[in-house]
């Protein structure tokens, strides 16, 4: 395959040759038009010198008792007239020649017949020993009083200027050549110096693979490879951090797993060993198993939901009315709330309509995420779920009366698999996938999640998504 270099240098030397070829047309067109316009001013010239010698001829009678055009057709006038590229002929005007300078000889100019024009030109070819091309000035001469009288034909040969064309057609033709083997040969050089960069971009690409995402080309050109660097500079960064996410997630999953799995299989071998004579090591075992594979279960759920929530555009979504949405969680919500003896109510305006465009199963998992994270860490006292607007963006705010959280883990609790204590990391209930899939929902419908201590204790966790205006209206 032809390397770009050489496309590049092929297509910009042809560009230029074909420029520079029609320029030597144009310049030929010209040169030879040129020539013709003086060969034509020629015979105007001695077209109007014949006419006025006619004239005069006709005012002072100097043709005797004998008609004008008997004295204009004599040789020796014709010849006065002709020179040695140009010929004369006189004709009556019904088109009968009268005579002829010596230099025609044998030949003779065709007829001409005026059809409402008083002048003409035509190019006669001629063969023999001395072929070539004349151009002939068909005009009707005219006497004092205005009248035509004869047929003037004036020619003149084309040989200087068939030479002159032949002759600048060659010098055109060798500068073409000329420039064009200088044009393909700079082109090659100039596409070399515009193809390096891209060269040195490639091979520093190159270098560059999933275990070496931390190198960066910071280029500092201000031209189109320039910005094709930085961009590329941009995208490592954004595999870099995406590389060390699923690092991360990968590492935090096999660090849950580790955990039930060993309880699992724990439990299986105790099972296949004394199950079958201890009824409590049955009972404890299965029991085990069922637990630990239960938290297997959620937390596999949990990466799917996450997995479908980072999709994105893969959400069907529609008109929803954010407090409805709050108010089937907490009543779902309210029978394991009381079991933990605390009191959980939804709050919002009466008739209170906010409107958001979302997928309602991921916004009710979303808040349903928050208020089973407010149970588990609230021992006493009560939980509210409030929606309000503010401007055009819609506020849920799950607000508890539990331990707090520290101000140094408000950015993290939101990562997969964190919890606040390594050490009580395992007395909770939960896969630590929870609030991370809060924060994916979130974003999937362009809001934002965030996490604060209340100062007289608890903790305030606020979803801010965008809001239809207050005109909007929906059956949903």
């Amino acid at each position: 395959m032809t390397s770009l270099r050489t496309r590049i240098a092929l297509l910009y030397a042809a560009l230029i040759v074909v420029v520079i070829a029609l320029g030597a047309f144009a310049i030929d067109f010209a040169f030879q038009s040129l020539l013709i316009d003086q060969a034509r001013l020629s015979l105007d010239q001695t077209s109007e010198q014949i006419e006025r010698d006619a004239e005069e001829a006709s005012t002072f009678g100097l043709g005797g008792e004998a008609p004008v055009t008997l004295a204009l057709s004599s040789r020796a006038t014709l010849d006065h007239w002709a020179s040695a590229n140009q010929y004369v002929q006189l004709d009556t005007l019904s088109g009968q020649t009268l005579g002829k300078s010596a230099n025609l000889g044998g030949l003779t100019f065709a007829p001409w017949k005026p059809d409402r024009r008083d002048r003409s030109y035509g190019v006669l070819h001629i063969t023999g020993n001395r072929a070539g091309t004349i151009l002939v000035l068909n005009r009707v001469l005219l006497d004092e009083n205005a009248r035509p009288i004869a047929i003037v034909h004036v020619g003149q040969r084309l040989d200087n200027v068939d030479q002159l064309v032949a002759r600048a057609r060659g010098i055109l033709l060798w500068i073409t050549a000329a420039a064009t083997i200088v044009i393909v040969i700079a082109s090659y050089f100039i596409a070399a110096w515009a193809i390096d960069p891209i060269e040195r971009l490639t091979s520093a690409v190159a270098q560059i693979g999933s275990e070496r995402l931390d190198r960066r080309l910071r280029w500092r050109r201000r031209d189109e490879v320039g910005r094709l660097a930085g961009a590329f500079d941009a995208m490592l960064d954004r595999l870099q951090s995406a590389f060390a996410r699923e690092r991360q997630f990968i590492s935090d999953a096999s660090h849950e797993l580790r955990t039930p799995l060993t309880i699992i299989n724990a439990n299986a071998q105790m099972l296949q060993r004394w199950g079958d004579r201890d009824p409590d090591v049955m009972k404890t075992s299965l029991e085990a198993i069922s637990e630990e594979s239960g938290r297997l279960a959620g937390m596999v759920s949990g990466m799917l939901t996450l997995s479908k929530a980072e999709a994105g555009d893969a959400i069907p979504k529609e008109p929803l009315v954010l407090e409805r949405l709050a108010d089937d969680v907490v009543a779902h919500a309210n029978e394991r709330a009381a079991a933990e003896g605390l009191q959980l109510a939804a709050h919002h305006s009466d008739g209170a309509s906010t409107i958001v465009i979302g997928d309602a199963g991921l916004l009710r998992q979303m808040i349903g995420n928050l208020v089973d994270n407010a149970i588990k860490f609230t021992r006493d006292g009560r939980i509210d779920v409030t929606v309000r607007r503010d401007a055009d963006t819609a506020v849920l705010d799950v607000v508890d009366t539990g331990p707090g959280i520290d101000e140094g883990d408000a950015d993290r609790l939101f990562d997969r698999f964190f919890r606040g204590d390594p050490a009580h990391a395992r007395e909770s209930e939960g896969t630590g996938l929870g609030l991370a899939i809060v924060r994916s929902i979130a974003r999937v419908h362009g809001g934002t999640v965030s996490a604060r201590a209340r100062p007289e204790g608890g903790s305030i966790f606020s979803v801010r998504l965008p809001a239809e205006p207050d005109s909007f209206t929906t059956g949903s």
